[in-house]
């Protein structure tokens, strides 16, 4: 699918996301089981649904970061793992495909819209040289929502990984939208991932909703890295006590469960959540994260 018309123009016309989606009807309800149309998308085998990145892009490695429900510091646990494979000296760069909540670009400190020319579409790059590429970065204002249909909005994704040109890039992760719903679905059957990270909070309700992650992730036959578990303790300034504002933690029943590594446990940190806000994101150091990139750097000799 493509876009019409001249990627030079600023006004890059994402309106004509909604009209087709690959491969499918322009009626599609995404309801194949009810669908009498043989279309692409009916059709397909999934060994023939992983998606060609653009010709122009050098891509090593894809990480997806998921969780299962919102609102535990996926997107928060995606830009640092990216800051910290950059500040190793790799070329790291995120996909938002969270596109109904992009949170991305504000982390980042990220204002300036993406441009391009007659061959693709150029991700934009952060202060300290990571390439982005989120939906808020093609919007003229970031504050509009994004009302669209489960097939548009993953149709969309699938562009963001055929036709931005991404240039020599080590580790590119993909911020996922919670849940296992269309979005996930699509990046799982379309992208050719590495590997993911599953994210999680301390709360017993989440771990369950952890276990549905990693389910999905069996089922479509995706690596799984390991468990990150961000919101585990507040430490008191002044005693240095680790205090479980959430209750115990269950990761690693989760993880013993699944036979899954515990890549890190995350801190809830006022100093990092005001980084965020100011899209400073870059400026915060994660040591709780070195096992989580010693992983990730270990697929290059040792792929899963």
């Amino acid at each position: 699918m493509k876009i019409a018309g001249s990627y030079k123009s600023k006004q890059v016309q994402i309106t004509f996301w909604k009209k087709r989606v690959d491969n499918m009807s322009e009626n599609c309800n995404y309801e194949c089981d009810s669908c009498k149309e043989n279309c692409g998308a009916r059709t397909q085998s999934p060994m023939d649904m992983k998606e060609q990145p653009h010709e122009l892009s050098s891509i090593k490695k894809v990480i997806a970061v998921v969780s299962g429900k919102g609102g535990v510091g996926k997107s928060l646990v995606t830009a640092l793992l990216a800051v910290k494979m950059n500040r190793r000296g790799h070329k790291s760069a995120v996909l938002d495909a969270d596109v109904t909540g992009p949170s991305i670009p504000k982390v980042f400190g990220l204002r300036q819209r993406a441009m391009g020319n007659e061959l693709g579409l150029f991700p934009v790059t952060t202060a300290k040289g990571i390439d982005v590429m989120s939906v808020n970065l093609l919007l003229e204002n970031e504050e509009a929502p994004v009302v669209w249909r489960g097939p548009v909005i993953a149709g969309t994704v699938k562009q963001f990984w055929t036709e931005v040109i991404w240039k020599d890039v080590d580790y590119m992760f993909v911020d996922m939208p919670p849940g296992t719903g269309d979005v996930p679905l699509t990046v799982f059957q379309s992208l050719r991932l590495d590997g993911i990270v599953v994210v999680t909070s301390p709360q017993e309700l989440v771990s369950m909703i952890v276990s549905k992650a990693v389910n999905m992730a069996q089922m479509m036959n995706v690596p799984i890295l390991g468990l990150v578990e961000n919101m585990s303790y507040v430490k008191c300034p002044d005693c240095g006590k680790e205090i479980n504002v959430f209750g115990d933690s269950h990761i690693e029943e989760v993880a013993q469960k699944y036979s899954l590594q515990v890549l890190g446990r995350i801190p809830l940190d006022p100093e990092v959540a005001a980084n965020c806000d100011k899209g400073l994101i870059e400026l915060v150091e994660c040591p709780e994260l070195d096992a989580a990139a010693d992983r990730i750097e270990a697929l290059d000799t040792n792929p899963v």
